[in-house]
């Protein structure tokens, strides 16, 4: 299929992008900028920038489906008349726009798969919510419904429309987990208020997996709750947190202050929403992550990652070594659902590096393209490590096709960086190992930085990288343990349409 997508270089955007071009489906971003686009996107997801209105018009025109993602963060600032009509513009008018250029087809869109969220029901205490509930009152829920009403413009020229309402989203140093993850390793990551609100979870892989059945399956249409199948109370999200990073989590965060730093932006975080994923279960959709406990653990911890102190002799035979002493060594093992005939290739094209390059790094590569990996290549890139920016240049040490490479550094931060990327196979999978030896520089300084957060950060960007792969690749272990759940539901939940 040929699908269509705003907002790909978002959170969602990314994850659903990679998670579709492994499905074998062909990707196309709608863009403000196209070179930033390509470094977050990789070189395999097609770009029409906002201001081509022709590209614009011949790209939704060949689509199989179109989602609209596009949306600015709606917490983290004070919600000013300024930052509100922000976010509307953001939502709504890049809905409105996406309609116009659907109903300019000769022929209907198949679908539309349209964000909202969770915020359209308000603060709605204890009560259950399925996707026929009323919208609430508020900020938040007004501008969910201009939103889905929004896409809902297109008429008739899309056969079905689908409006994802997406409840809090779990990710990887990402989303809301982005500063409740900072201040859970603080132990900092209370209850918010007093923590009896409603808190409508869900892993970032089931939403993905979710927009993809949205797209996929015809039966879908209307309103879709984009949430776990266990709502918890706040306390309790605060608790699991905190136990996923072996951190106490008793320290509240008081509402009134939440008032006083958000003003009303605050209510996002106070407002209780007990919403349940009935359309989603009537397709029969298996959740990966079917509880808090797991998508935390997934989530927070960096499993497989090892790190190490290094000796001299244990180092690689190689003449990078006769000028540079790496003293630890960092492994991982990530076993892909994809023969190494499939696998190989992605690796072997530079530019997808950016793919499984955390966002935060702000990594992109400036070497000219195209880019011919082979012994003796030379990359060059920038990356932000702690908001510094900084020039990195790797040189391609070894190459075989068939095996893997390595890539050293050959300026940049550390004192001595040593790459080794092996893949073998195993039946029709494809085990690969990540294997490298470093050293931070500045000595004793490099040491005590590698104790307090160099080894800390390695750890995170390369659970970041597994993660990436398994949306691109796919996970039979995942697909495994995926299992459609039917959770008690109250007598009125189990009669809704």
């Amino acid at each position: 299929m040929q699908i269509f997508i705003s907002g790909a270089t978002g959170l969602l955007g990314r994850a659903l992008s990679a998670h579709l071009l492994g499905r074998g489906h062909a990707v196309t971003a709608w863009v403000r900028d196209p070179v930033r686009a390509e470094a977050a996107l990789g070189p395999d997801v097609a770009r029409v920038t906002t201001r081509d209105t022709a590209g614009l018009e011949g790209a939704i025109s060949s689509a199989d489906a179109v989602v609209h993602l596009a949306g600015a963060p709606i917490v983290g600032k004070r919600w000013t008349a300024s930052r509100k009509r922000e976010l509307i513009a953001s939502r709504v008018d890049t809905a409105r726009t996406l309609a116009a250029a659907i109903r300019a087809r000769p022929r209907p869109l198949p679908v539309l798969v349209s964000a909202s969220a969770v915020g359209y029901y308000g603060d709605r205490g204890d009560e259950e919510l399925a996707e026929s509930a009323p919208r609430g009152q508020g900020f938040a829920a007004e501008l969910c419904e201009q939103w889905e009403q929004a896409a809902l413009e297109v008429g008739q020229a899309a056969s079905r429309v689908v409006c994802a309402r997406i409840g809090i989203v779990l990710a990887r140093n990402a989303g809301a987990l982005g500063p409740l993850g900072r201040l859970a390793r603080l132990g900092l990551a209370g209850p918010i208020s007093k923590g009896t609100q409603w808190v409508p979870w869900i892993h970032l892989d089931d939403v993905v997996r979710a927009l993809t059945l949205m797209i996929e399956d015809t039966a879908l249409s209307g309103p879709v709750n984009v949430v776990g199948p266990a709502p918890v109370r706040q306390r309790e999200l605060a608790s699991a947190l905190g136990r996923s990073v072996d951190r106490p989590a008793f320290v509240p965060a008081p509402r009134l202050a939440l008032r006083v730093i958000l003003g009303e932006a605050a209510a996002v975080l106070v407002a209780s929403q007990r919403v349940l994923p009935i359309a989603l279960e009537r397709a029969g959709f298996a959740f990966r992550f079917a509880t808090l406990d797991a998508a935390l653990d997934d989530v927070m911890r960096d499993h497989g990652v090892e790190i190490r102190a290094v000796s001299r002799a244990e180092l690689p035979q190689a003449s990078y070594f006769e000028r540079r002493t790496a003293r630890y060594v960092l492994s991982v093992t990530t076993t892909i659902d994809r023969p190494l005939s499939a696998v190989l290739p992605f690796f072997a094209d530079a530019q997808n590096l950016s793919v499984l390059t955390p966002p935060w790094l702000e990594f992109a590569i400036t070497t000219p393209r195209p880019i011919v990996m082979n012994a003796g290549a030379t990359i060059d890139y920038q990356i932000k490590l702690s908001g510094i920016p900084l020039t990195w240049r790797t040189v391609i040490e070894r190459w075989e096709p068939t095996r893997g490479f390595v890539d050293a550094q050959h300026g940049g931060p550390y004192e001595a960086w040593w790459h080794e990327h092996r893949f073998r196979a195993d039946g029709d999978r494809t085990l690969m190992e990540d294997v490298v030896y470093y050293a931070p520089r500045f000595g004793l300084l490099g040491r005590i930085a590698n104790r307090l957060f160099v080894a800390r950060q390695l750890r995170a960007i390369f659970a970041y990288r597994g993660h990436a792969i398994r949306l691109r690749f796919g996970s039979r272990d995942d697909a495994q343990r995926a299992v459609p759940v039917r959770a008690e539901r109250s007598p009125a939940l189990t009669t809704l349409h």
